[in-house]
């Protein structure tokens, strides 16, 4: 798979946030948790995060030639990410501010299953286009813009301006469409105009990305065949779909391609899945020998190899 995804292709631009991930893992579900007290868990981990962080270092790992673009504080922490990721392979080009903190995700994984995060992040959430360095994407043959919604001001123009300058120098691009914070919390009337701002630019997208449940919110449908067409419909030239437990789907030219996961046995990684599995996609998307089925199905066997620890896709701190 390695030599499938990597060495043929030019080099991989990713866009998006880093920070630190502190991975609480096995967590047990109890009314205690609410109340004052300590609960013990089987481990506790320290590694790099982000969605655009994860998709680089994913991608190096699996041999390509990655850079990526990223805002940073002038602190200690911000030395240790850079470092940790330019160990595992990722050429890193990052805006540097003084006086802004470089953030940390607490990421919660419940013994059920389920997640949570808590999150800190100015650095990703100062963000502007202006901090790019364009001359990144030179020879590069696709453009990740992850972690879309952090930065008000890349959401108001800068992902736009990026999107049509990587299409401008021939570049495919990628869009990753996952959740965005503000949903929680926000009245209804913001998260309406943020989801048009995205909205707006999908003619500028080659393969968007996502699980069924963020397409459906971002696209206000009841399911996920609505959610595609919708897509399709705003200028979306295809879509590789997060299926978890049933695997991966890609829709293009109103025909839906899935490929069954992977059996998985002894799981060691649950976060960072659909950062792997879209990575893949965006690595095989030259690949025009292979069918869509082939890219899938090999896409979904590193993403079992990941989450089994088979594939040290992630940096560590």
């Amino acid at each position: 798979m390695t030599e499938l995804v990597s060495s043929s292709g030019p080099p991989l631009c990713v866009v998006g946030n880093v920070n630190r991930d502190v991975k609480v893992h096995g967590i047990p579900v109890s009314p205690g948790l609410f109340q004052d007290g300590e609960t013990s868990v089987p481990l506790i981990t320290e590694t790099i995060g982000g969605g655009g962080a994860n998709s680089a270092c994913a991608a190096a790992g699996l041999g390509a030639s990655v850079r990526f673009l990223a805002k940073v504080g002038a602190d200690p922490l911000a030395d240790r990410l850079r470092q940790a990721l330019e160990r595992h392979g990722v050429q890193t080009v990052f805006a540097c501010e003084q006086g802004l903190l470089t953030g940390t995700t607490v990421a919660l994984g419940y013994a059920t299953g389920h997640r949570h995060f808590l999150s800190c992040l100015p650095n990703n959430e100062a963000l502007e286009f202006d901090d790019l360095d364009l001359s990144a994407l030179d020879g590069c043959g696709h453009l990740l813009r992850a972690d879309v919604w952090f930065s008000k001001a890349m959401l108001e123009g800068g992902n736009e301006r990026l999107l049509a300058e990587a299409r401008r120098r021939g570049l495919a691009t990628s869009l990753d469409i996952n959740f965005d914070p503000r949903w929680a919390d926000a009245p209804a009337s913001v998260i309406a105009q943020r989801k048009r701002l995205l909205r707006d630019l999908l003619s500028l997208v080659d393969l968007a990305h996502g699980n069924t449940r963020e397409l459906c919110e971002f696209t206000d449908s009841p399911d996920l065949p609505t959610a595609l067409g919708k897509l399709a419909d705003w200028g979306v030239k295809a879509v590789v779909v997060h299926l978890g437990n049933e695997g991966a789907g890609y829709f293009a030219d109103s025909r839906w391609v899935t490929a069954p996961p992977c059996m998985v046995h002894h799981p060691v990684h649950s976060t960072g899945t659909g950062d792997v599995l879209s990575v893949c996609m965006m690595l095989l998307h030259h690949r025009l020998d292979l069918s869509i089925g082939q890219r899938l199905r090999l896409a979904n066997r590193i993403v079992g190899e990941f989450m089994e620890g088979g594939r040290p896709l992630i940096a560590s701190l």
